[in-house]
């Protein structure tokens, strides 16, 4: 499963969807849709948008990789 952490960075910036919508050039309905972690895909222009926006140093403090365990016992 892909973590996207777009909510949490919002939070920690204290900055609204609108306001990342308007700094990033990104649509507000994508914007929502990170915020939710409902969307499908992610463009190699958009994170790079998202990382500048947030001044992040690492792609990790953007998304992250969370195994699903794939044992059904477990």
């Amino acid at each position: 499963m892909i973590k996207i952490k777009v909510s949490e960075l919002l939070g920690k910036h204290k900055m609204t969807q609108k306001d990342l919508a308007e700094k990033a050039d990104i649509r507000p309905n994508t914007v929502s849709l990170l915020y939710h972690e409902k969307i499908q895909r992610l463009d190699v222009d958009m994170i790079d948008k998202l990382c500048k926006v947030f001044q992040l140093d690492d792609i990790r403090d953007l998304i992250e990789y969370l195994p699903e365990n794939t044992d059904k016992n477990n």
